[in-house]
């Protein structure tokens, strides 16, 4: 994969540190991509093998990828879907050159080999197109994240060579400790005593030690938001609590959706004062929001795909996972008519491009990117 040619003489950051990026829309300036091709169907993390009782939406579609990946497990994706989804990534990569952003790109390796310790083994690992998932920019700081889904234990290794090179340049890189991820973490009679069980129950992992993907925390300078999901229990956002430090303030979010997975299709910050919010799942924001203008997402456009009958691996409300560039413009699925037509409405500029593919393999604009750099700031918004 090709990378933006640097222009020294308009990087005005030369000296600087490479990575910088507090909140999701200070200009951008620098970005990772991810890339699709070579991905697996990837473990459910339900270690007996079965979608957990509450993991559906409306439609029933995480039941019914679920049941796809029980069948097709450690199987590679079908070549067509990989193609589509690079090719819509790499119009949308074209798109972000040509505002001048530099673009940066994985180093894939073979995921249809056995990830294994010696406390478990999983049939392969999953995909490189989702950076955001395991890898959390804070101002010059690269977290990589504990994530329960055994599948991806190992997949940031496609970043090293990448994070070595800003880690030489300046920026810190710190590993969240990796868990072990035994049977207990997800079976609910064993939810840590600090929890109450029926608290607890309703997700797939229990607090037997910190763990959590980098996509269910969302920055805003000092502020960091997270979710209680599926991936990410109250022991790692404590944990990431506790390393950030006093510099930061971080603030739970309460979802009742039962297929809550990462907070970019729950909350999303869009400009200082200004953040879009799901309106169906009955999302509990914290007090200190109330100084802010909540702009409640349009119910998503039911998306037209050329593989009609392949399971998505999101829920419709991928619809809200936009991508900003500024404060001002962000990129939003071409066919999500009724969120572009809000977003004008709202004194944004969105730019619509095609990525209906992309979220069979788990991600939208959000969720392929990583901002290593934004022109700004540590501020405080609240």
């Amino acid at each position: 994969m090709g990378e933006a040619e640097r222009n020294e003489s308009e990087d005005d950051n030369d000296n600087k540190c490479p990575v910088n990026s507090w909140n999701e829309w200070d200009p951008l300036e620098e970005v990772v991509v991810g890339n699709p091709l070579g991905a697996y169907v990837n473990d459910v993390m339900n270690p007996y093998g079965e979608a957990h009782p509450s993991m559906l939406d409306d439609d029933g579609n995480l039941q019914w990828y679920m049941a796809f990946k029980r069948a097709y497990e450690g199987s590679p994706y079908p070549i067509n879907i990989a193609v589509s989804a690079y090719q819509q990534i790499e119009n949308f990569v074209s798109i972000l050159k040509a505002e001048g952003i530099i673009v940066r790109r994985p180093e894939v390796f073979n995921l249809g080999e056995a990830v294994s310790t010696p406390f478990w083994k999983a049939a392969s690992g999953y995909n490189f197109m989702n950076p955001r998932d395991l890898v959390m920019i804070v101002g010059d700081q690269i977290i990589e994240s504990p994530t329960p889904i055994r599948s991806r234990y190992f997949e940031t290794f496609a970043y090293r060579r990448l994070f070595n090179e800003y880690h030489q340049a300046g920026a810190k890189w710190v590993s969240a400790p990796k868990p072990a991820l035994p049977w207990s973490l997800y079976e609910q009679e064993n939810v840590h005593p600090e929890v109450k069980k029926d608290q607890s129950s309703k997700f797939m992992t229990t607090e037997y030690e910190p763990v959590f993907d980098a996509a269910s925390f969302t920055r805003c300078g000092r502020d960091i938001f997270a979710v209680r999901d599926h991936v990410t229990n109250i022991s790692g956002i404590r944990w990431l609590e506790q390393y950030l430090g006093d510099e930061f303030r971080m603030h739970v979010i309460e979802c009742e959706a039962p297929n809550a997975m990462h907070i970019d299709d729950i909350f999303v910050p869009l400009a200082p004062g200004r953040a879009l919010v799901n309106p169906a799942w009955n999302v509990k924001l914290p007090p200190i929001t109330r100084s802010w203008e909540l702009l409640m997402s349009p119910s998503p456009n039911k998306q037209k795909s050329d593989f009609m009958g392949f399971p998505s691996a999101t829920t419709s409300w991928i619809s809200m996972n936009v991508f900003s560039i500024d404060e001002k413009r962000m990129f939003v699925e071409e066919q999500q008519v009724r969120l572009i037509k809000k977003l004008k409405e709202w004194g944004f500029e969105p730019i619509p491009l095609p990525y209906t593919t992309p979220p069979m393999l788990g991600g939208g604009f959000h969720c392929t990117t990583l901002d290593i750099r934004r022109k700004g700031t540590l501020q405080s918004y609240f």
